[in-house]
């Protein structure tokens, strides 16, 4: 069997795609959990937005494997799958917007991302100390030590990716439920 062969019969099958989509979402937010309360690394108001794409996508994953194993719902499974496309990238586009933000390419627009300080009013400035929940959406708090890349960086490109097989997936499922696509 050729390799393209092979990988098309993999991303045609519903109940693949779906737990891949369910378990890579719910790998990306255990990193994110345990870079956050494992390695006290406090996440910014962008970092917190990136967890929601995640956060539906591991459900559309989950349905989409519910749906994949009744055997009937393959076409439901492919329909997932499409939705968590978008989703992906609307990740990826958060991941891209926060990676320009480390970067300095522009500000944040997100409320709590930038804190400014009164210098001149010493009880104004505690206060603003004390209500500050997050870390600045411009500080990077980690890079990995090969690529020099951030955690910013590298959730765009697996929401990019992830958002490309999953309408690959979807379309791929769809084409061979309906007799289109032969193995």
């Amino acid at each position: 069997m050729s390799l393209a062969r092979a990988l098309k019969k993999t991303l045609s099958d519903a109940r693949f795609i779906s737990g891949l989509i369910a378990a890579a979402s719910v790998a990306a937010l255990g990193a994110a959990f345990t870079a956050q309360y494992g390695f006290g690394l406090t996440p910014c108001p962008l970092c917190i937005f990136q967890r929601i794409p995640y956060a539906l996508t591991a459900l559309l994953g989950l349905a989409g494997l519910v749906l994949a194993a009744r055997g009937r719902g393959t076409k439901g499974a492919a329909a997932l799958a499409a939705l968590a496309a978008p989703v992906f990238l609307a990740g990826a586009l958060i991941a891209f917007y926060h990676s320009g933000v480390e970067q300095h390419w522009w500000q944040s627009a997100v409320e709590g991302c930038k804190v400014t300080f009164d210098t001149q009013n010493t009880g104004s400035l505690l206060a603003k100390i004390e209500s500050l929940g997050a870390a600045p959406c411009d500080q990077i708090a980690w890079v990995d030590p090969v690529f020099g890349l951030s955690m910013a960086v590298w959730n765009m490109i697996a929401s990019a990716a992830l958002s490309a097989i999953s309408l690959a997936g979807a379309i791929l499922i769809a084409r061979r439920a309906n007799g289109v696509l032969s193995l």
